[in-house]
């Protein structure tokens, strides 16, 4: 009878093995993300999407979250992968570096105050007037709406992301992202674009006759083995610009070039030809 009750006592004692869904193998994530991408349990970037799903659960094993709770937490703002608020602070916390994160807001300005194990404590934070600086004040949205609560996660993340950024592995937070994608296309891509147009319209157009002389030279080249179509191309396109006719010529070679054997020609020879450039008659 005792044996029996000692049994009974062993089993009950041993930790019930919980139930875990997460993926052994590649082509077990696969099928993982194809569920996933058609339940309705998963955030609008992933539903329909079982190649984000994928890419969502690699990061989030990186940061140490299980597959579900890196869905739940990862958020894709202007093609960038980012963390929520809540979910940066938990790895934080969790993480054996953190000694503590002591977080207030004293209705103007939200203080975060974080202590790295082995360091001293650090403090970040975020005002209206650094909210206003950044033309963040008055903002439709969450900055209107909830301004105590955007001034605590920006706060949060400036020091949890200086202070613990091996912990977080880089990532941004999702909340200090959202901000950013307007002014950076206002700010980035637009001057690009400006800058090509620009590049285009002073790059000349190289004359007829200068092409017609420097051709039998460009072969030549290509013939050797000394550059491929494609690599003499790209070289001469840094000085000048060809029609698409032109580029078609130089990548067809006579049948006697391309039959010929390699000729071992210098490179002085292909900078000489490629100076020729330098004859180019600039359109208009």
């Amino acid at each position: 009878m005792n044996a029996v009750a000692q049994q009974q006592t062993a089993l009950s004692a041993q930790p019930r093995q919980q139930f875990d869904l997460s993926p052994q193998t590649f082509d077990q994530a696969l099928q993982f993300c194809d569920y996933l991408a058609e339940s309705d349990f998963v955030p609008k970037d992933f539903k329909g999407k079982p190649g984000n799903c994928l890419i969502a659960i690699q990061w989030g094993a990186e940061l140490g979250l299980k597959p579900l709770q890196a869905l739940q937490n990862l958020a894709i703002i202007n093609g960038r992968p980012a963390l929520w608020g809540d979910a940066v602070i938990a790895l934080v916390r969790s993480s054996p570096l953190c000694e503590y994160i002591t977080e207030g807001d004293d209705g103007a300005t939200a203080v975060c105050r974080v202590k790295r194990r082995g360091e001293s404590e650090e403090v970040r934070t975020f005002s209206m007037d650094d909210a206003k600086v950044a033309g963040l004040l008055g903002k439709s949205g969450p900055w209107t709406q909830y301004p105590k609560r955007m001034r605590q996660m920006r706060a949060r993340a400036f020091a949890l992301r200086d202070v613990f950024p091996d912990v977080l592995r880089g990532m941004p937070i999702a909340e200090e992202v959202m901000d950013i994608p307007q002014a950076g296309a206002a700010s980035n891509e637009q001057p690009r674009a400006a800058i090509e147009g620009q590049a285009d319209k002073k790059l000349p157009l190289y004359s007829e006759a200068d092409f017609a002389a420097n051709l039998p030279k460009w072969w030549d080249i290509i013939a050797s083995g000394k550059k491929s179509p494609e690599d003499l191309i790209a070289t001469l396109q840094t000085r000048a610009r060809f029609t698409a006719d032109q580029l078609k010529q130089i990548r067809t070679l006579p049948k006697d070039e391309a039959d010929a054997p390699e000729q071992g020609e210098p490179q002085s020879d292909v900078a000489a030809a490629a100076g020729g450039l330098t004859q180019t008659a600039v359109e208009g």
